[in-house]
């Protein structure tokens, strides 16, 4: 196959069809959305078979049990996806909303449109319910969609674009509004993150490498976050039974997410009362502990920290600990080694909370409050596409208004500029 002429009729195609999603109403999307919903749960069986074929060719391939768990389609996430289908049905719609209308001296009245982005190419790995998650998000927000799911999941994502397709043609959209990539060769990823003409952003949910080989190779711009290094800090002015509570919960309610806290720093101020109580609630749940000089002074089990340590996204129940001077320190430390997307302090004092919302650089900075909530649904825009620590047009979880823009629009009557 000429996979670079594959890839431009894919991206043609896209092109025409986001012409008319987005100016299809609040109501058809919708629609296509519920029918995809019904088309899954009428195409169960089929996509039962087609799962298996590639769980079986992932264990003849070596995948570990890990990625094996995230490829299987039970019939719980089958649930799932129609859930989520119906969910996203019931958001509010984004688009054509018009804010900020004010009149200038002139007398035309100035305001901002929401709009949808036009084509979003979606490179992902492994589960195959993001491609219902993804396709229904752009599907809502007015945009054409083309979806490069894992190698691995080939056949349970083309079952997927079947129930997708049908779902369009039920209500009159064009069936190119989502298109699933039918090659596995990774050719198709580099034809894709380079057709600035025919893609106007690219989202990569996957792996480091994966991220990093997108952000170094597009032609098109990228949302993204590469690391998830998330900070706890315990202030002296903390309640030290809300500290315990959600440094705890911030480590331990999942070791492998993004939001999960990889580093926790402790005010020299109350180190020594506060910090053993903190290594006994971590040992309880296994958690190995990696210390700086200070913290072993205090609790001389811990394993030396090393400088990589600071820069580590373990996923994994091994954590980082450093005591520091106050909240300067914590400061200083979060701004050198975050990865800019989740930091929490922990303080009963808010002047020192306003500081540090403010001067702390992340997508998300939390006051007395787990690193486990920087989640889209968890911020009420009900999914996301993914989280980005990027600083221009979406910046933290990235729901429908993420996969949106705006433009200026002006009325007038008859206004002409002297």
């Amino acid at each position: 196959m000429d996979i670079a002429a594959y890839m431009a009729d894919v991206g043609r195609q896209a092109r025409q069809a986001a012409t008319a999603i987005a100016r299809s109403s609040t109501a058809t999307r919708n629609q296509a959305l519920l029918a995809t919903a019904a088309a899954l749960d009428s195409a169960r069986d089929a996509l039962a078979e087609a799962n298996r074929k590639d769980l079986d060719n992932g264990r003849r391939n070596g995948l570990e049990p890990a990625m094996l768990d995230r490829l299987e389609l039970t019939p719980e996430r089958i649930d799932g996806m129609i859930e989520g289908l119906r969910q996203v049905a019931g958001l509010p719609d984004p688009i054509g909303a018009i804010t900020d209308m004010t009149y200038r001296p002139s007398g035309i009245q100035v305001g901002k449109m929401r709009v949808p982005l036009g084509v979003i190419g979606i490179i992902y790995e492994s589960r195959p319910n993001v491609t219902v998650e993804a396709a229904s998000l752009c599907l809502k927000s007015g945009n054409a969609t083309i979806l490069r799911g894992g190698s691995e999941a080939i056949h349970s994502n083309q079952a997927i674009a079947e129930c997708l397709n049908a779902g369009l043609r039920e209500v009159g959209l064009p069936e190119a509004s989502v298109q699933v990539i039918r090659i596995t060769d990774r050719a198709a990823v580099g034809e894709m993150i380079t057709m600035p003409e025919y893609v106007d952003v690219i989202v990569p949910r996957g792996g480091k490498g994966l991220i990093e080989r997108i952000s170094r190779d597009a032609r098109v711009p990228v949302i993204k976050h590469l690391d998830g290094v998330c900070h706890v800090y315990v202030d002296a002015h903390a309640d030290p039974e809300k500290a315990l509570k959600v440094a705890v919960n911030a480590k331990t309610q999942r070791y492998g997410t993004c939001n999960t806290m990889e580093t926790l720093l402790v005010d020299e101020e109350i180190a020594d009362d506060i910090l053993p109580l903190l290594a006994g609630a971590f040992r309880e749940h296994e958690v190995e502990l990696r210390g700086c000089d200070a913290s072993r002074g205090i609790v001389p089990d811990m394993v030396a920290a090393t400088e990589q340590d600071w820069h580590e996204e373990y996923l994994a129940p091994v954590l980082a600990v450093r005591v520091v001077a106050g909240l300067d320190g914590a400061i200083e430390h979060i701004n050198r080694y975050s990865s800019r997307h989740t930091d929490s302090i922990i303080t009963e004092n808010y002047t020192r909370a306003r500081r540090f919302i403010t001067e702390v650089d992340s997508s998300s900075v939390m006051v007395n409050a787990s690193t486990r909530f920087a989640d889209g649904f968890e911020y009420g825009l009900g999914a996301e596409i993914g989280i980005s620590t990027d600083k221009i047009h979406a910046r933290g979880p990235v729901g429908l208004e993420g996969l949106t823009s705006q433009k200026y629009v002006v009325f007038g009557d008859g206004h002409t500029r002297g």
